[in-house]
C-alpha cells in the first residue's frame, strides 16, 4: 500500500477520470517525493492470490527506474497471470505477457485478484485501462506529462499509468 495517497482512480463526473499526482510516474521537485507503493504488502499480497488461485507466485521484479511499476507472475489452475504493482499508488493491473511497457493490452482481472483488494490495493478494471487519454480532463495531467505521453505515442490511461517514460 502506499504511504500517501491510497484512493483510486476518481471519477469526474463528466469529463471521465482525475489521477492523483504521481500516476504517471512524473513530478515537480518542488511538490516532494512521490508516495512509494509498500512492495512487501505487495508480495504478501501476490501469496495471498496465488494461494487463491491454486498456485505459486513465479518471479517478482520489483521496479527499476524508469518503470513506474512493479512485475510478477502467478501461475494457479488456469495458467500463468502477470500481474502489474504501480509504484507510487496501490494499483493492481493484469497483462497477458511480461513487458517493458503497455499500451492497451490490459486484461479483465481473475476471480482469485479478490486478495489484492483484501490487503487494500486497488484492482484496475481492463475498461479503466483502456479508457482514452483523450477523455480526460486537460488538467488532469501536468504539461510536461502530456508531452511525455505524445511522444511515446500512449493514448490510454493504464499506458501512461504502467509507463517507463524518462
Amino acid at each position: 500500500m502506499a504511504d500517501d495517497e491510497t484512493s483510486p482512480l476518481i471519477s469526474d463526473g463528466d469529463t471521465g477520470f482525475t489521477l492523483p499526482r504521481g500516476a504517471t510516474g512524473f513530478f515537480r521537485p518542488k511538490d516532494g517525493p512521490l508516495p512509494q507503493t509498500d512492495v512487501r504488502a505487495f508480495r504478501a499480497a501476490l501469496h495471498a492470490a496465488a494461494r487463491a488461485a491454486g498456485g505459486t507466485v513465479g518471479n517478482v521484479e520489483e521496479r527499476t527506474y524508469p518503470r513506474t511499476f512493479h512485475t510478477a507472475t502467478v501461475t494457479g489452475r488456469a495458467g500463468e497471470s502477470v500481474v502489474l504493482c504501480h509504484a507510487h499508488h496501490p494499483w493492481i493491473a493484469f497483462t497477458p505477457e511480461r513487458r517493458y511497457w503497455y499500451g492497451e493490452e490490459f486484461l479483465a482481472p481473475p476471480a482469485w485478484a479478490r486478495a489484492f483488494t483484501d490487503a487494500g490495493f486497488v484492482v484496475l478494471s481492463r475498461e479503466q485501462l483502456a479508457m482514452p487519454l483523450s477523455g480526460l480532463h486537460p488538467s488532469t495531467l501536468t504539461e510536461g506529462e502530456w508531452r511525455e505521453a505524445r511522444y511515446h505515442d500512449t493514448t490510454t490511461v493504464g499506458g501512461a499509468l504502467f509507463n517507463v517514460w524518462d
